[in-house]
């Protein structure tokens, strides 16, 4: 498993599986949050499966599928107020982080400086100047 902190709150990572529960607990995650689209994975990972894991160790579980396509303000808003508006730690997942990572800095778009999201994404190993722009102004 490959967490990567972006916040002392909100961590970005690759698909997780199942097993994954008690490394997650063990840094502190109290919230899931899966953006990953089920027709991405196989049974054995879709959102269900990881939700019940999650369950039984004790974490809340969210899950809003993202697709490049539907990062769309509304979208972004809600998977904002699923993660960081939350008082919680949060690993949020898909593929790789990095559309996890891109919907938490549209998010935060406004509320933060551009300079400060792409820092915070590029710490956390995920390289996201190419969105100075949308990073500008609030997008959601």
């Amino acid at each position: 498993m490959d967490i990567r902190q972006i916040t002392p709150r909100f961590f970005a990572s690759p698909q997780i599986e199942p097993a994954d529960m008690a490394a997650l607990k063990e840094v502190g995650v109290t919230l899931i949050l899966c953006n990953r689209p089920d027709e991405e994975v196989p049974p054995n990972l879709q959102h269900t499966a990881i939700k019940k894991a999650a369950e039984q160790a004790g974490i809340a579980f969210a899950f809003q599928p993202l697709t490049h396509q539907t990062m769309t303000p509304d979208v972004i808003a809600h998977n904002r107020d699923i993660s960081v508006a939350r008082d919680e730690t949060v690993l949020a997942y898909c593929a790789s982080g990095t559309r996890s990572t891109i919907a938490w800095a549209l998010g935060q778009a406004g509320d933060q400086s551009a300079d400060d999201l792409i820092d915070a994404a590029r710490a956390g190993g995920y390289d996201l100047s190419h969105l100075r722009g949308p990073l500008s102004t609030r997008y959601a």
